[in-house]
């Protein structure tokens, strides 16, 4: 017996949240404890930004865990990791010394990128690539952060040793930074949202390496500082862990959101926009919106 009020299907429901914020939206929730999911445009290719840090965590864990990496063993950061002006050791004036698990830490948390780039060094780029294609993950590619950005100076053709590079930087037209090859997936770390919460769903479900492993990235990205976009919109009785991801015109997160009855769903919400601006609280909270939507109509 129909009562004349059929349920919205969430992809109208997320659509229109992505509207209003006047963005580009993809998105892929699942049921860590179920076969059911939330489908939107899930297996178009994405700019990862800051969440290709997450496949670095855990190699950075699983090789803890081996034993093959000393948790506690110090690296130092230095000039050489640094662009100098960015947050964490990052923007340090002078050299950190630091345990590798304390890298690891800065580089989910507050996404420090000269953090990253040491434990990159330290795990291995072909690592990490032989870890996602040992999980199925062949669509996920990472890259270093000074990289990342040394190929947003050689298109922009700013020398970046220079003096006023930030200047320069500064004053670079909205049309020119959206030809950046850093915002295309195909020149750039990348994955589908489909594929990122598969790794997701891997490492809560102890899949993804050692069990010590995968618990130590899902209670680092428990820390995450970041609170404006996936945890926007749940409560404090709701745990969030997550990883954002930004650059310009690109708005991420991907993480799992674990509730008081025991249910778990992994979340990826990758977004593009025509704004280059670094501060867009209705695309930040859109991430939020859309994934508390899809969750919403899963919990149903």
């Amino acid at each position: 017996m129909s009562t004349g009020r059929e349920p919205i299907e969430p992809a109208k429901t997320i659509r229109d949240i992505f509207d209003a914020a006047e963005v580009d939206g993809y998105l892929h929730v699942r049921d860590l404890d179920g076969d059911d999911e939330v489908d939107y445009r899930a297996d178009a290719p994405v700019v990862l930004a800051s969440v290709f840090k997450i496949p670095i965590a855990l190699e950075y864990a699983r090789q803890a865990a081996s034993g093959r990496l000393d948790r506690a063993g110090r690296h130092l950061v230095t000039d050489a990791d640094k662009e100098g002006d960015g947050i964490g050791t990052d923007g340090c004036m002078h050299d950190v010394e630091m345990s590798a698990r304390d890298l690891a830490y800065m580089m989910m948390t507050m996404s420090d990128n000269a953090a990253t780039d040491v434990v990159l060094g330290l795990v291995g780029r072909k690592n990490v690539r032989a870890t996602l294609d040992e999980l199925g993950c062949h669509a996920t590619s990472v890259t270093g952060c000074k990289e990342l950005f040394a190929s947003v100076m050689s298109d922009l053709g700013i020398d970046r040793d220079a003096a006023d590079a930030d200047e320069q930087l500064a004053q670079v037209t909205p049309d020119r930074l959206r030809t950046l090859a850093v915002r295309d997936p195909e020149h750039t770390a990348s994955t589908t949202p489909r594929e990122i919460t598969k790794l997701l769903a891997a490492i809560w479900r102890d899949e993804a390496g050692p069990a010590e492993a995968c618990a130590e990235v899902r209670e680092i990205m428990g820390r995450q500082i970041w609170p404006h976009r996936l945890s926007c919109t749940f409560g404090d009785e709701i745990r969030v862990s997550g990883k954002t991801g930004t650059l310009w015109g690109v708005r991420n997160e991907a993480g799992v959101v674990e509730y008081p009855d025991g249910k778990r769903y992994a979340v990826g919400v990758f977004l593009r926009s025509e704004s280059m601006g670094f501060r867009l609280p209705r695309a930040d909270a859109a991430i939020g919106l859309a994934a508390r939507a899809a969750i919403d109509h899963l919990r149903a």
